[in-house]
């Protein structure tokens, strides 16, 4: 195998694939990246056998020569190293060879390295995925739905079910929910779908972290094919395969309140200030609670208490306050997540009693909605 490169695009590529390398792997070969180059260009993949990560680099783009193919071949290298390496290389052209005892040669202008690397058909083959219904959603709204939701994913291994997000498609929708049992974030889209497929599947929120790194900014869509096992996000160059997690998603639906006994419209910005503001005094304490009560005015008064540190109390004005009087505790670190979630400068927030959950949505946006339960406290 021989190949010159364009030294940015292998960084990048490079960059990419390492997302899905883990050094903990019991395979040892999954420490390494597998570089094949053809006739089309160089391919690269990443694997920890949970999540997949394949980059292409073509020969050429836009009339641009990116790599020149002298030699086919593959070949598997050490990820941390190789890695390291093309960082820090001097030039922009790096030139690659392999000799026939898989001795690999990393050339960079007056720099040389020699890699032992490993044989790339030991390397586990990526899943097959058969593409019978796919779904694309432009990159900048699958980034947003990761961000509004794997937040609230459980970090506990003890229901392992939580630690990934549902994804439900239906009726030309596809929903997103998170929960850790504390909190709730979902959020829905409309998708445009071939036919009437209909899926429910949990993706670890792990990988969906990772994906949301590496896709670029953009509106391009990204195709989407869900199967028994696996799911797969192919973007331009790049495909991203990660295992979906075993089990029933909890029904979630029985957990959003349907009627409210107090409702208060707030400005966003303002009240997550005062929530972090509350939280500085709070953090001391184990579980960071702050608490809200409705005053006679019409506003709403923002509190912590902790005893060895001090207390703080803030007003905060209400665009509206219906419904009855109030005091509530809630944890501010999953409210101020909540708040970071939210898109809108306007939020209500619906109470249906101090120990029940409450519910905190954009004004006029029901595709959006961050669910919290209270903290009792005596």
């Amino acid at each position: 195998m021989k190949f010159v490169i364009q030294r940015d695009h292998l960084v990048q590529s490079v960059q990419d694939v390492m997302k899905a390398v883990s050094s903990r792997t019991t395979i040892p070969i999954l420490t390494g990246i597998k570089i094949v180059a053809s006739d089309e260009g160089v391919t690269l993949t990443g694997s920890d056998s949970d999540v997949s990560i394949e980059s292409f680099i073509p020969k050429e783009e836009e009339d641009k020569i990116i790599v020149d193919i002298q030699q086919h071949g593959a070949i598997v290298l050490q990820a941390k190293f190789f890695s390291e390496i093309v960082k820090k290389l001097p030039t922009d052209q790096v030139e690659i060879e392999v000799h026939s005892s898989m001795q690999t040669v990393i050339r960079s202008g007056t720099s040389e390295f020699n890699l032992i690397g490993l044989d790339a058909d030991e390397y586990p083959h990526l899943p097959q995925v058969e593409e019978n219904n796919v779904f694309t959603v432009p990159t900048d709204l699958l980034k947003a739905m990761i961000r509004q939701t794997v937040f609230a994913v459980s970090t506990s291994e003890t229901r392992p079910i939580l630690t990934g997000v549902n994804w439900k498609v239906e009726n030309n929708q596809l929903i997103c929910i998170a929960t850790d049992s504390h909190r709730l974030a979902l959020r829905k889209a409309p998708i445009d779908l071939a036919e009437d497929a209909i899926y429910n599947v949990v993706i670890p929120g792990k990988s969906l972290n990772e994906l949301s790194k590496i896709l670029a900014d953009n509106n391009e869509g990204i195709e989407i094919v869900i199967t028994e096992n696996q799911v797969l996000f192919k973007a331009k160059h790049l495909l991203f395969f990660s295992r979906l997690l075993e089990g029933n998603y909890p029904d979630t639906s029985r957990l959003i309140p349907n009627e409210s006994k107090t409702d208060i419209v707030l400005k966003t910005k303002e009240f997550l200030q005062a929530i972090d503001r509350a939280s500085l005094l709070a953090r001391e304490s184990r579980n960071n609670v702050v608490k809200l009560s409705t005053i006679e005015t019409g506003d709403i008064q923002i509190s912590s208490n902790t005893p060895e540190v001090g207390k703080v109390v803030e007003e905060i004005k209400s665009q509206s306050l219906e419904g009855e009087e109030l005091k509530i505790s809630f944890s501010a670190k999953y409210m101020m997540d909540a708040l970071k979630a939210l898109e809108g400068t306007d939020i209500k927030i619906s109470f249906t009693g101090a120990m029940r959950p409450f519910i905190i949505c954009p004004i006029n946006d029901d595709s959006i909605l961050q669910l919290i339960l209270p903290v009792r406290t005596y």
